[in-house]
């Protein structure tokens, strides 16, 4: 019987073999290899699953960003950029056996319950999670649920009175616009996280409350923005250019080109502007970017950008399951593709080649295709395509904040765990020695032994130090463990993005020119290579 069988199937492999010398209907093609696989593959394999397989297969061998989502994934993909999300509106922490919360995010249930940072959450939903073994992501998975879902939290305050908490799970603010504040007199900056539904709102407001502090300057800072909705794109870009000003056009399979023009209803249509961007600014992002650029209506600054020029489209099937499918090209106003290559290049690893060749460390390094240059609309300025945006003023990484020992102390909490123990043994009289982010800035010394804590963490860990660069690793520590003090101390991340501004070589050197004669020199129409 096994001999039969075989030569059975060598007899229809011999006729489907035969019948490969007439024209072949891929479709055909398909539906047989998959009905082959499905009856003959050693384990049971549901049609589903193959179907998914074969799905993701197919778009994954097209290009690096046309994918295939799930139902679940594509509605996490939604919530993405929304500008809002499910939850109670809290960040926490867990320090040994205690989960403290560190963050409440003003909007949100949490606030309108009462909870504040500092807070201990004892039980969730009767269930102790204090005192006891268990991983902050086991307590996240107690606390997260459904929308108009409610959890039952203990609450132990900072006067150590304990009370019950019911928080309503609703949508939260996730805002694209993580902080904006006046830098000095005349300038002002805005950090831009993501391109959502609510970007342009968002930036709307932040624009009108600077100009009324007396704005006439601005730095936008997109470093590691990783893009989101081209359309938020678009509105941003209306913020600062003229009417009918081209932002960006599209090219499909049909080589139809579309254009996208500015309506003139921006809130800061004139006003020196420096944008900030680095390798991980991408997508959405260089489409703004690169129309800035191309219109001579910002100085570019830092390194550069990551060079994603392929646009997705959401396409949903009948499951819930979404193609995020590569439709067109996108290219600046003066024709520049930002694309860097991805046919047979190991594309995910380009950024770590970035790191090797030494563009990360030194300008000379830094790609400039001479076949890709393109000129600038008004001052004429030599520009670059072909792999993201090169800056009009680039600036080297900081190698302590990239390497392996601040990344592993980062992954292990240490800055976190001691930044918030800090505060909590000193909350009352930082709070009255410094009552606002400004005086602490100016006035809080990080006491030494706190930085020292962070290396007895490593060492316990065994992560040891380069005892050649401690000094310069301490400076490091002292910045980041007192710009989380700020963050814990006051409104979050808003207040900690103020401190590690002050330290921040991009930051600096954006606001040097922004103030300065270089600006113009950098955006002269005789500026050109």
């Amino acid at each position: 019987m096994i001999i039969k069988k075989y030569l059975g199937i060598l007899f229809t492999l011999s006729l489907m073999c035969s019948s490969a010398y007439g024209q072949v209907n891929p479709k055909e093609k398909f539906d047989a290899a998959f009905k082959a696989i499905k009856d003959n593959y050693v384990d049971r394999i549901d049609d589903e699953q193959m179907v998914d397989i074969a799905i993701k297969s197919i778009l994954g061998k097209l290009d690096p960003h046309s994918k295939y989502y799930s139902r679940e994934e594509a509605e996490k993909m939604q919530a993405s950029v929304k500008g809002s999300f499910v939850g109670i509106g809290m960040q926490f922490v867990m320090l040994g056996d205690t989960v403290y919360v560190t963050n409440v995010i003003s909007g949100g249930p949490s606030e309108k319950c009462g909870i504040v940072s500092g807070d201990r959450i004892l039980k969730v939903n009767g269930e102790s999670v204090s005192g006891v073994k268990m991983k902050s992501t086991d307590v996240f998975t107690k606390i997260k649920g459904e929308g108009n879902t409610s959890v039952v939290l203990s609450i132990m305050s900072q006067k150590r009175k304990i009370s019950t908490k019911k928080v309503q799970r609703a949508a939260v603010p996730d805002r694209s616009v993580v902080t904006s504040y006046m830098v000095t007199d005349k300038t002002g900056y805005i950090l831009l996280r993501i391109f959502s539904m609510t970007t342009r709102e968002e930036l709307d407001e932040a624009l009108i409350n600077l100009k009324k502090e007396g704005m006439e300057n601005l730095i936008l800072d997109l470093q590691s923005n990783g893009g989101g909705l081209v359309e938020s794109a678009i509105g941003a870009a209306d913020e600062f250019l003229k009417k009918d000003q081209l932002v960006y056009y599209s090219v499909g399979n049909n080589d139809q080109k579309d254009y996208y023009y500015t309506s003139g209803l921006g809130q800061f249509m004139s006003g020196r502007l420096v944008v900030l961007i680095d390798q991980y600014t991408a997508s959405a992002s260089e489409i703004l970017t690169g129309a800035l650029q191309d219109w001579d209506r910002a100085v570019v600054v830092g390194r550069r950008s990551f060079g994603k020029g392929l646009m997705q489209y959401p396409l949903p099937l009948f499951d819930g399951s979404v193609l995020q499918l590569t439709k067109a090209r996108y290219y600046t106003p003066s024709g520049r593709s930002l694309q860097k290559p991805y046919k047979n290049v190991d594309y995910n690893s380009e950024i770590i080649k970035r790191f090797a060749s030494g563009e990360m460390q030194d300008e000379k390094h830094m790609v400039r295709n001479d076949s890709l240059k393109y000129t600038t609309l008004v001052n004429k300025r030599t520009v670059y395509g072909g792999g993201g945006i090169t800056p009009d003023c680039y600036i080297p990484i900081d190698t302590l904040v990239y390497s392996l020992w601040t990344q592993k102390i980062s992954a292990m909490g240490f800055i976190e765990k001691v930044s918030f123990e800090y505060v909590t043994r000193n909350r009352a009289k930082l709070g009255k020695t410094y009552p606002d982010i400004i005086s602490y800035i100016n006035g809080f010394t990080l006491p030494e032994n706190i930085v020292e804590n962070v290396f007895t963490l490593a060492e316990k860990a065994g992560i040891q130090s380069d005892q050649m660069n401690r000094e310069a690793f301490s400076e490091l520590l002292a910045v980041n463990i007192k710009a989380r003090i700020a963050g814990f101390l006051y409104s979050g991340d808003s207040d900690d993005i103020k401190v590690r501004n002050r330290y921040d070589h991009a930051f600096v050197k954006a606001l040097d020119i922004i103030e300065s004669s270089e600006y113009n020199k950098l955006l002269n129409e005789n500026n050109k290579q």
